[in-house]
């Protein structure tokens, strides 16, 4: 256990100790105000403080972690070997940077609650973090500055042996609609069609007649070679699915439809579902309650996971309505656009409400990579590289890799092509360690 001494035990303090400590490095930490108690301990101990006690393992503190509310915080990057970090703190600390005061930065997503530009869907965006106006993005900063911490421990203790932790994946699966043409009802069928026939669209045309009159395979059914993938997978698939109701923005199946019914029971025998919420459930908590029951009607159990359409998230609102409908995980933590890492972190972490001050029980795993994000490289080989790339990231820092598909991704549609490699390459990748 990591005995920590400091002149004030504040929740900010806890939270981020706890993450990098244990959720990160495997290893328990304690606090102590008291400097006899600091003393007597014989095993991993360090001091975090303004002032060093002696010639103990000590880091500086930052302000940020004994305040209170959002403030104005001067940032300053700099690089620091192969990464970058800020909070510089001078040459009496062993460490040249504050890694526990930046990483609650990030991970609160501080940022987040200051001014700043939203996109045409409400969202915070990646040109607006401070990761990706300092060219740190790729990197799950918070992770290699606890390995950084890690390594620092490990010369001032050669005797401590810190527990083993491995690279992992998680594989989820977007499904906001089963179906391109399926059970879309009488409606949809023949406005689909006529739009089709005003615009000379006949492949869609076409396309469309053929499944719905029964004579080829839609599309965007590809769950038969999901399922196969997963049986071969040693890690569990995450399915998300829409099941709100027909909107301008979401524009999945009549979730009392049987066949719809039968197929998410189906993929739940073999994979780990939870619920796509819908657009307007987020800003509506009557909506969303309602599907929350819905999928656990379906299910026959709690519903343990949840992501919001198009990646929206209102901080601290969106999490706070989660906790209230005990929701455990929530998987929206992510950019669309943009492959890399919003909260610094490959690693679950648990929201912090910094309005209230107070670790929440929600467990947010954020993805690092969206297939649409992929799109904007033009060839095969620029995408299995950047890939390739972002995987290697978070192997270094035994982290988990957590990946963002949708299920017509693996349709044979020219703009997909190629994309069953990609999966496939994430599926083997803990095998090449």
């Amino acid at each position: 256990m990591l005995l920590v001494y400091t002149h004030k035990i504040a929740p900010r303090l806890k939270y981020v100790f706890n993450h990098i400590c244990t959720h990160v490095l495997g290893i328990e930490v304690s606090f102590t105000t008291k400097i006899e108690e600091y003393i007597a301990h014989d095993s991993l101990k360090m001091s975090y403080t303004k002032q060093q006690l002696g010639n103990e393992f000590f880091i500086k503190s930052h302000d940020i972690l004994f305040e209170q509310g959002l403030n104005d915080i001067e940032i300053n990057i700099h690089d620091w070997g192969q990464t970058k970090c800020f909070f510089y703190l001078g040459e009496k600390s062993i460490m040249p940077f504050d890694i526990f005061s930046a990483s609650f930065y990030l991970l609160s997503r501080y940022e987040e609650y200051l001014p700043h530009v939203k996109d045409e869907f409400g969202r915070f965006t990646a040109t607006e973090s401070l990761a990706y106006k300092k060219g740190f993005l790729h990197q799950p900063v918070v992770d290699i500055w606890a390995y950084k911490f890690k390594a620092a421990l490990q010369i001032q203790f050669p005797e401590f042996r810190f527990p083993k932790k491995d690279y992992r994946i998680k594989p989820i699966i977007d499904v906001p609609s089963p179906y391109q043409y399926r059970l879309k009802g009488i409606m949809r069928t023949v406005g689909g069609t006529i739009k089709d026939l005003v615009r000379l669209r006949i492949k869609s045309l076409y396309a469309r007649l053929v499944v719905v009159l029964g004579f080829k395979h839609d599309t965007y059914n590809t769950f038969k070679y999901l399922i196969n993938r997963q049986k071969t997978s040693r890690f569990k698939f995450l399915f998300f699915f829409l099941i709100g109701d027909y909107s301008t923005f979401d524009k999945g199946i009549n979730p009392n439809k049987k066949k719809f019914i039968s197929l998410i029971k189906h993929v739940a025998d073999y994979c780990n579902v939870g619920l796509k919420i819908s657009y307007l459930a987020l800003e509506n908590d009557k909506l969303l309650k309602k599907e929350k029951l819905r999928i656990e009607d379906i299910l026959n159990s709690a519903l343990k996971a949840s992501r919001h359409s198009f990646s929206k998230l209102n901080l601290p609102a969106t999490y706070r309505t989660l906790i209230a409908l005990e929701v455990q995980e929530d998987y929206t933590m992510g950019y669309v656009n943009h492959i890399g890492f919003r909260a610094g972190s490959c690693t679950p972490f648990l929201f912090y409400d910094l309005d209230y001050e107070v670790q929440t029980s929600l467990k947010i795993v954020p993805y690092h990579l969206m297939d649409y994000a992929l799109l904007k490289h033009k060839s095969l080989l620029d995408k299995r590289k950047i890939l390739t790339q972002i995987i290697d990231e978070v192997k270094q820092v035994n982290g988990e890799f957590v990946s963002v598909f949708h299920n017509y991704t693996f349709t044979d549609d020219e703009r997909w092509s190629g994309f069953k490699e990609l999966f496939n390459l994430i599926l083997d990748s803990p095998n090449e360690n």
